[in-house]
């Protein structure tokens, strides 16, 4: 039974969230509103069956009125004619009509009564309906109002639900720009350190990439050696790396230096 409680006031409650949110008391005071205009409707439909009611027995008293008039004038009639079982006759129907209009004059005096309080409730009624009316126009006009600044607000601060969504849209793309920006950073990063292969643009391994370098320098500097020669003269001969191009080609200058004495000789 514990559990079936807690569940019951959980459902109640989500319930009741759900009801409050999808809740708009501008339907609810127009709601009321027709409900009260029903009411009056109701009332006055009232008022005219009541006084409908009330009419046809002021018919029926008036006929009676009618009868009870002609029955005293037969009644008469009979006794100047010496017919007194007649005026007797005519008597008794009068007496009878009599009490019958004594009944509807009471259910008419009833109906009346009933017609003065329904025609009071009417007339409150309409007042006490109008006055809602003017309230629930200006509680319409003033949670319009402050909707309107709630959502403004809500707006401005970033707190609304459609403001708050393309907040997170932001933050995202914002983190996916991030990422994407790290990982290019990244990749060049060991694309320069050699970890991986460039091969789009062939640049070759780091071994290829460091005698390259070698290489380059190498003929660099063999190119500064020779115009500091050729600026200073021979004396400032430098010392190149061996296997330099200036040094190789010192080498077979003296090799041919060797060779042409040793080719004189011979002749």
């Amino acid at each position: 039974m514990g559990v079936i409680s807690r569940i019951s006031t959980i459902v109640r409650a989500k319930m009741g969230k759900l009801l409050d949110k999808a809740e708009d008391p501008r339907e609810t005071l127009d709601y009321s509103y027709e409900r009260q205009r029903e009411m009056l409707q109701n009332v006055k439909r009232g008022i005219v069956e009541v006084v409908t009611s009330k009419k046809r027995l002021e018919l029926q008293a008036q006929r009676l009125d009618d009868n009870i008039n002609r029955l005293d004038q037969q009644a008469r009639q009979a006794v100047a004619a010496n017919r007194e079982d007649l005026a007797r006759l005519a008597l008794q129907r009068k007496q009878l009509a009599v009490s019958q209009k004594q009944e509807l004059d009471q259910q008419i005096a009833a109906l009346e009564n009933e017609q003065q309080k329904l025609t009071t409730a009417e007339q409150r009624l309409t007042i006490k309906i109008e006055t809602f009316r003017t309230r629930k126009e200006v509680i319409k006009a003033q949670y319009a109002a402050a909707e309107a600044q709630v959502r403004i607000s809500e707006s401005v601060t970033g707190l609304g639900e459609e403001m708050a969504d393309i907040g997170l849209a932001i933050e995202r793309a914002e983190e996916k720009t991030e990422q994407l920006k790290a990982r290019s950073s990244a990749i060049d990063e060991l694309v320069a350190a050699g970890t991986i292969d460039d091969n789009l643009t062939g640049r070759g391994d780091l071994l290829d990439r460091e005698l390259s370098q070698i290489e380059s320098g190498q003929g660099i500097e063999a190119e500064l050696a020779a115009l500091k020669s050729q600026i200073s003269g021979p004396a400032a001969t430098p010392q190149l790396p061996p296997g330099s191009p200036a040094t190789r080609a010192e080498q077979e200058a003296q090799r041919e230096t060797v060779q042409k004495p040793n080719s004189e000789a011979g002749a």
